[in-house]
């Protein structure tokens, strides 16, 4: 509700309203302000230029316009109370004269407002010219099909209408006569004189006709107020629907043919481009100084004050997380707000929409931006610099581009960071700092001022107030809390705080509720400003109050600010494009410029074909090297574990039955699994060997990092199958278990594999008893080395070892406790102290040696020995059971090698292969691990180059577009 004050703007409302009386009416604020724009008083600056404070808020609720000046009413004539006498009929005559005057005069005038309304609403309408491809062709053959003309000549004319209206002429004519009387009774015509009284009784009753003309005053103005705010509905009612319509049409012009879409392509509007640049610039780091300067609307603000609030009400949708005094905002986010036919939200890099007129929909998309939000934060950290990009469309929504900041807190509490305080101060300066951001100070009115920590932040980063608009939320609990009403108005005034800014603005943002929708805080919002004092007493004015006026003001500022500094922009990336092409012509003059991702695919492609190459390893290499691999692994155990104890015993039937019991014993618990290690170990060898024989090939080594880390994740990602196992076991096992040997060829095999054997133990322990005893007497003198005392006494052990061994060179494998001590008095007696734990090490390594030179001589014997073995050996000294072990050893490792090559090229290449894929897509995906991968200045170099031509030509097609937009 609104109230005149006690100056009335014009002639027309001065003559019509008595002083010092109050108009009250109810009116949709929000519907009222483009209306006052359009029906205010045209001449009041003329006739009243000392108008009050409280006259310019009552200018925007009348709907009077252009009505005719009342001369002011001539006071001379007649003496004392005869001035006031006047007949009781007359002056109700003129009475009526005038509110019918007055009435037909609201008419009219609010008739030709809301011509004009609709004419400049017209005006508003974009060129529907470069829109006609959105219209379906059908459309136009129905314009075409259909006469127009006749439902236009259909319509009244402009004279029939005014036909309709009263005849001012007979109201003319009617005022003259109504002024002769009126003339005729001030100078005294006898007809219309009251007889003479007395001065007593004069006195009496010019006191009683001024108490009723004052409450028949009353009484009409009550009247004319009620009929001024019908017509003012009315009127209202009819912008209303205007409005509606102008709505319904943008909203068809904005809607997306079925059958023209596909085959169209469809224009992206100036915002959505606008926003592309900024999501570029957000990922771009110059290391030329090109800072994104580019105006956003960052909106700043205490914890709890109202930020995510105030944003929604101008998106139209509670699409952000709430939660009760606690932070919620935990990262910027970005929104795109645009205009379209339909009420969506999307992120950046997601193509699902968000149906923002579905519950679950708004729930859906609330929980995605908590997820993003805490996905944001690193670990340890309560708040992350990383924006969150959102687009948000629908009808009626203001173009603009804000970022939503976390809140500016005074402590840090327990749960949370100990730098959480500083992060948010860093993370709002280095948007603020921006000199084209426009800052959207966020002030919670419901709380004291002094309390407030954003309005210091913000007055260090514009002193000036050039680009902050202040808003004071949370209006409501303000008035009703508040002690002295005027100091709102002091906060919306600039007078209180000591920052400086644009505008302000006072909001409601609802009741409080996390579950209000925004048309009932709308509603509210609404109701509580027609019904406020502080609008109505003109402690506010109609254009600083409500969010749609709000997000009027700051879309114009954003645009406003757009339209002076996007060309400098442009200018400065042109010339940072201008040095970076020029350091890389001097320095990779021969290089094409591939970026991080190019350079990945091409690094991928030769990683893919070095796997393939895997597939082209011949079956005999594979064997090969898996056999001899193999053989590597479990020599020492077929030596030490069963040749060596199988040998000790005293005939060919013990010695076949311990060789077949330790077979089965080994077999069944160890081989299988050296087998699979064995074969792993040669797929990961092989790949390793590939790659680094493609790297000799004129390779870059900028992928060396990469190749190596796809490797060693692709072995790590790799199971062996392990159900394979069983079935080597089974294949070894019947292996070890063939004794026959068909002809002469593999007989010798054996032997020169067993030879073979026996001569590289025989080296091993030969080294290891030079080590036990020092140098010799040539290394002595030749090389002057000495042994140590420890070497002298080992060297001593072993001379009284090898007199014990010549004497019995059947001697067993092990020493008895009375050869020990005969051993040692020995060495006693010739001054060596030694330990009998030292005496059977060494008797270890002799024997050791000996027993291998004994089979080696066996071994020769037995070349001559297959004619024996085919005949079992029967009526013949040799035996050559352990030729025929070695032969069954050597049979067991060609066919376990045969059986891991036929399942490395059948199934586990392949396995590797699609590991090696899933790696390199995964490394794809994740643009961190391609940064860490792919390193470089010349990488960093071509990256930047392309995001600054990116960045320079979208800016100039923005450009482009805005022109045209003018």
């Amino acid at each position: 509700m609104l109230r005149a004050g006690s100056v009335v703007p014009c002639m027309a409302c001065r003559n019509l309203l008595p002083s010092r009386m109050g108009v009250k009416f109810r009116i949709p604020l929000q519907k009222l302000h483009p209306l006052s724009r359009a029906i205010h008083h045209r001449y009041t600056a003329n006739n009243n230029p000392q108008r009050s404070p409280h006259c310019s808020a009552a200018r925007h609720y009348t709907s009077l316009s252009r009505l005719p000046i009342r001369p002011p009413k001539s006071r001379s004539g007649g003496h004392g109370y005869q001035q006031h006498r006047t007949f009781w009929v007359v002056s109700l005559a003129s009475r009526l004269l005038k509110l019918r005057y007055i009435l037909l005069g609201s008419a009219v005038g609010g008739g030709y407002t809301a011509k004009k309304t609709y004419d400049e609403w017209k005006d508003m309408f974009p060129d529907m010219s470069q829109y006609t491809w959105i219209v379906p062709d059908f459309v136009r053959e129905l314009s075409e099909n259909i006469d127009l003309d006749k439902f236009a000549s259909a319509l009244p004319e402009m004279e029939e209408i005014a036909k309709l209206l009263p005849d001012m002429e007979k109201i003319g004519e009617n005022f003259t006569f109504l002024k002769s009387l009126l003339s005729s009774e001030t100078t005294g015509d006898s007809a219309l004189r009251a007889p003479d009284i007395p001065p007593a009784s004069a006195a009496r009753s010019d006191s009683s006709d001024k108490h009723f003309k004052k409450s028949s005053d009353k009484e009409k103005v009550d009247q004319l107020q009620e009929e001024l705010v019908r017509t003012q509905m009315k009127y209202q009612r009819m912008l209303e629907r205007l409005e509606k319509e102008n709505k319904e049409l943008r909203k068809v012009v904005l809607q997306k043919d079925d059958k023209g879409i596909h085959q169209r392509k469809v224009k992206k509007s100036l915002i959505d481009m606008y926003s592309e640049v900024l999501d570029i610039l957000s990922d771009y780091d110059s290391n030329y100084n090109t800072q994104d300067h580019l105006p956003r609307v960052v909106v700043v603000g205490d914890q709890s004050a109202g930020k995510t609030s105030v944003l929604e009400m101008i998106a139209q949708a509670r699409i952000f997380p709430r939660g009760s005094g606690e932070m919620m905002t935990r990262s910027p986010v970005k929104v795109t707000l645009s205009e379209g036919p339909h009420h969506v939200a999307m992120f950046k890099d997601s193509t699902r929409e968000f149906d923002l007129g579905k519950e679950e929909d708004l729930a859906a998309l609330r929980h995605e931006i908590e997820i993003r939000m805490r996905k944001s934060v690193k670990d340890g950290q309560t708040v992350s610099p990383e924006t969150i990009s959102l687009s948000v469309k629908g009808p009626g929504i203001q173009r603009m581009v804000l970022v939503d900041l976390p809140g500016v807190i005074s402590t840090v509490t327990t749960g949370m960071a100990a730098d959480t305080k500083e992060t948010i101060f860093s993370i709002s300066k280095a948007y603020m700092q921006n000199p084209n951001a426009i800052i959207l100070c966020i002030q919670d009115g419901s709380v004291d001022a002094e309390r407030s920590i954003v309005t210091d932040l913000v007055s260090q980063m514009d002193p000036q107030g050039k680009r902050t608009i202040f808003v004071l939320t949370k209006v409501d609990l303000a008035e009703k809390n508040m002690a002295s009403p005027n100091r709102i108005q002091e906060i919306v005034e600039g007078k209180l705080f000591p920052m400086k800014a644009l505008g302000y603005f006072a909001v409601v943002t609802g009741r409080g509720s996390v579950n209000e929708s925004i048309d009932s805080i709308k509603d509210y919002e609404e109701d509580f400003f027609q019904n406020s004092r502080l609008l109505r007493e003109g402690m506010l004015k109609a254009h600083q109050v409500t969010t749609k006026n709000l997000s009027l003001a700051v879309s114009d500022c954003f645009w406003k600010m757009v339209r002076e500094s996007v060309e400098q922009q442009a200018d400065a990336f042109k010339a940072s494009r201008f040095n970076l092409e020029t350091e890389w012509k001097n320095n990779y003059p021969r290089l094409r410029e591939l970026d991080r991702n190019e350079l990945f695919e091409k690094a991928k492609n030769e990683i893919l074909d070095e796997v393939i190459s895997l597939s082209q390893v011949t079956p005999n290499h594979w064997e090969s090297i898996l056999q001899k691999k193999l053989w590597e692994r479990v020599s020492t155990h077929v030596i030490e574990n069963i040749y060596l104890p199988a040998a000790q015993t005293m005939n060919s039937g013990t010695f076949n039955t311990t060789v077949d019991i330790k077979l089965k014993q080994w077999t069944d618990k160890q081989l299988p699994h050296k087998a699979l290690e064995v074969a792993w170990e040669t797929l990961q060898e092989e790949f390793a060997r590939f790659i680094a024989e493609y790297k000799g090939k004129d390779q870059d080594d900028i992928f060396d990092k990469l190749k190596e880390a796809v490797k060693d994740e692709s072995i790590k990602r790799h199971k062996w199958n392990e159900r394979a196992m069983d079935s080597l076991r089974v294949i070894q096992h019947n292996a070890l278990e063939d004794r026959s040997i068909t002809d002469k060829s593999q007989w010798d095999a054996a032997i020169q594999f067993m030879e073979e054997t026996l001569q590289s133990r025989l080296k091993d322990t030969d080294s290891v008893i030079a080590d036990m005893v020092g140098p010799d007497w040539k290394q002595r003198w030749l090389r002057w080395q000495n042994r140590t005392a420890e070497q002298h006494i080992r060297n001593e052990t072993k001379n009284e070892l090898e007199r014990l061994l010549k004497v019995n060179e059947d001697h067993t494998a092990y020493l008895a406790n009375d050869e020990v001590t005969t051993v040692r008095k020995n060495l006693e007696a010739r001054g060596v102290e030694v330990d009998p734990v030292l005496i059977k090490d060494t008797w270890h390594q002799l024997y050791r040696r000996h027993f291998l030179q004994k089979s080696l001589l066996h071994c020769n014997l037995c070349r001559r020995g297959f004619y024996y073995y085919q005949r079992h050996f029967v009526d013949s000294e040799l035996e050559c059971n352990d030729v025929v072990l070695f032969w069954r050893i050597q049979r067991m490792l060609a066919i376990t090698a045969n059986t891991l090559r036929q399942q490395l090229t059948n199934t586990e290449v392949r396995r590797l292969e699609k590991n090696v894929k899933e790696v390199l897509e995964d490394f794809g995906e994740d643009t961190g691990k391609k940064v860490q991968l792919i390193t470089g200045r010349r990488v960093q170099l071509a990256e930047d180059l392309k995001k600054v031509r990116e960045i320079q030509e979208k800016l100039e097609a923005f450009i482009e577009a805005l022109h045209k937009e003018k």
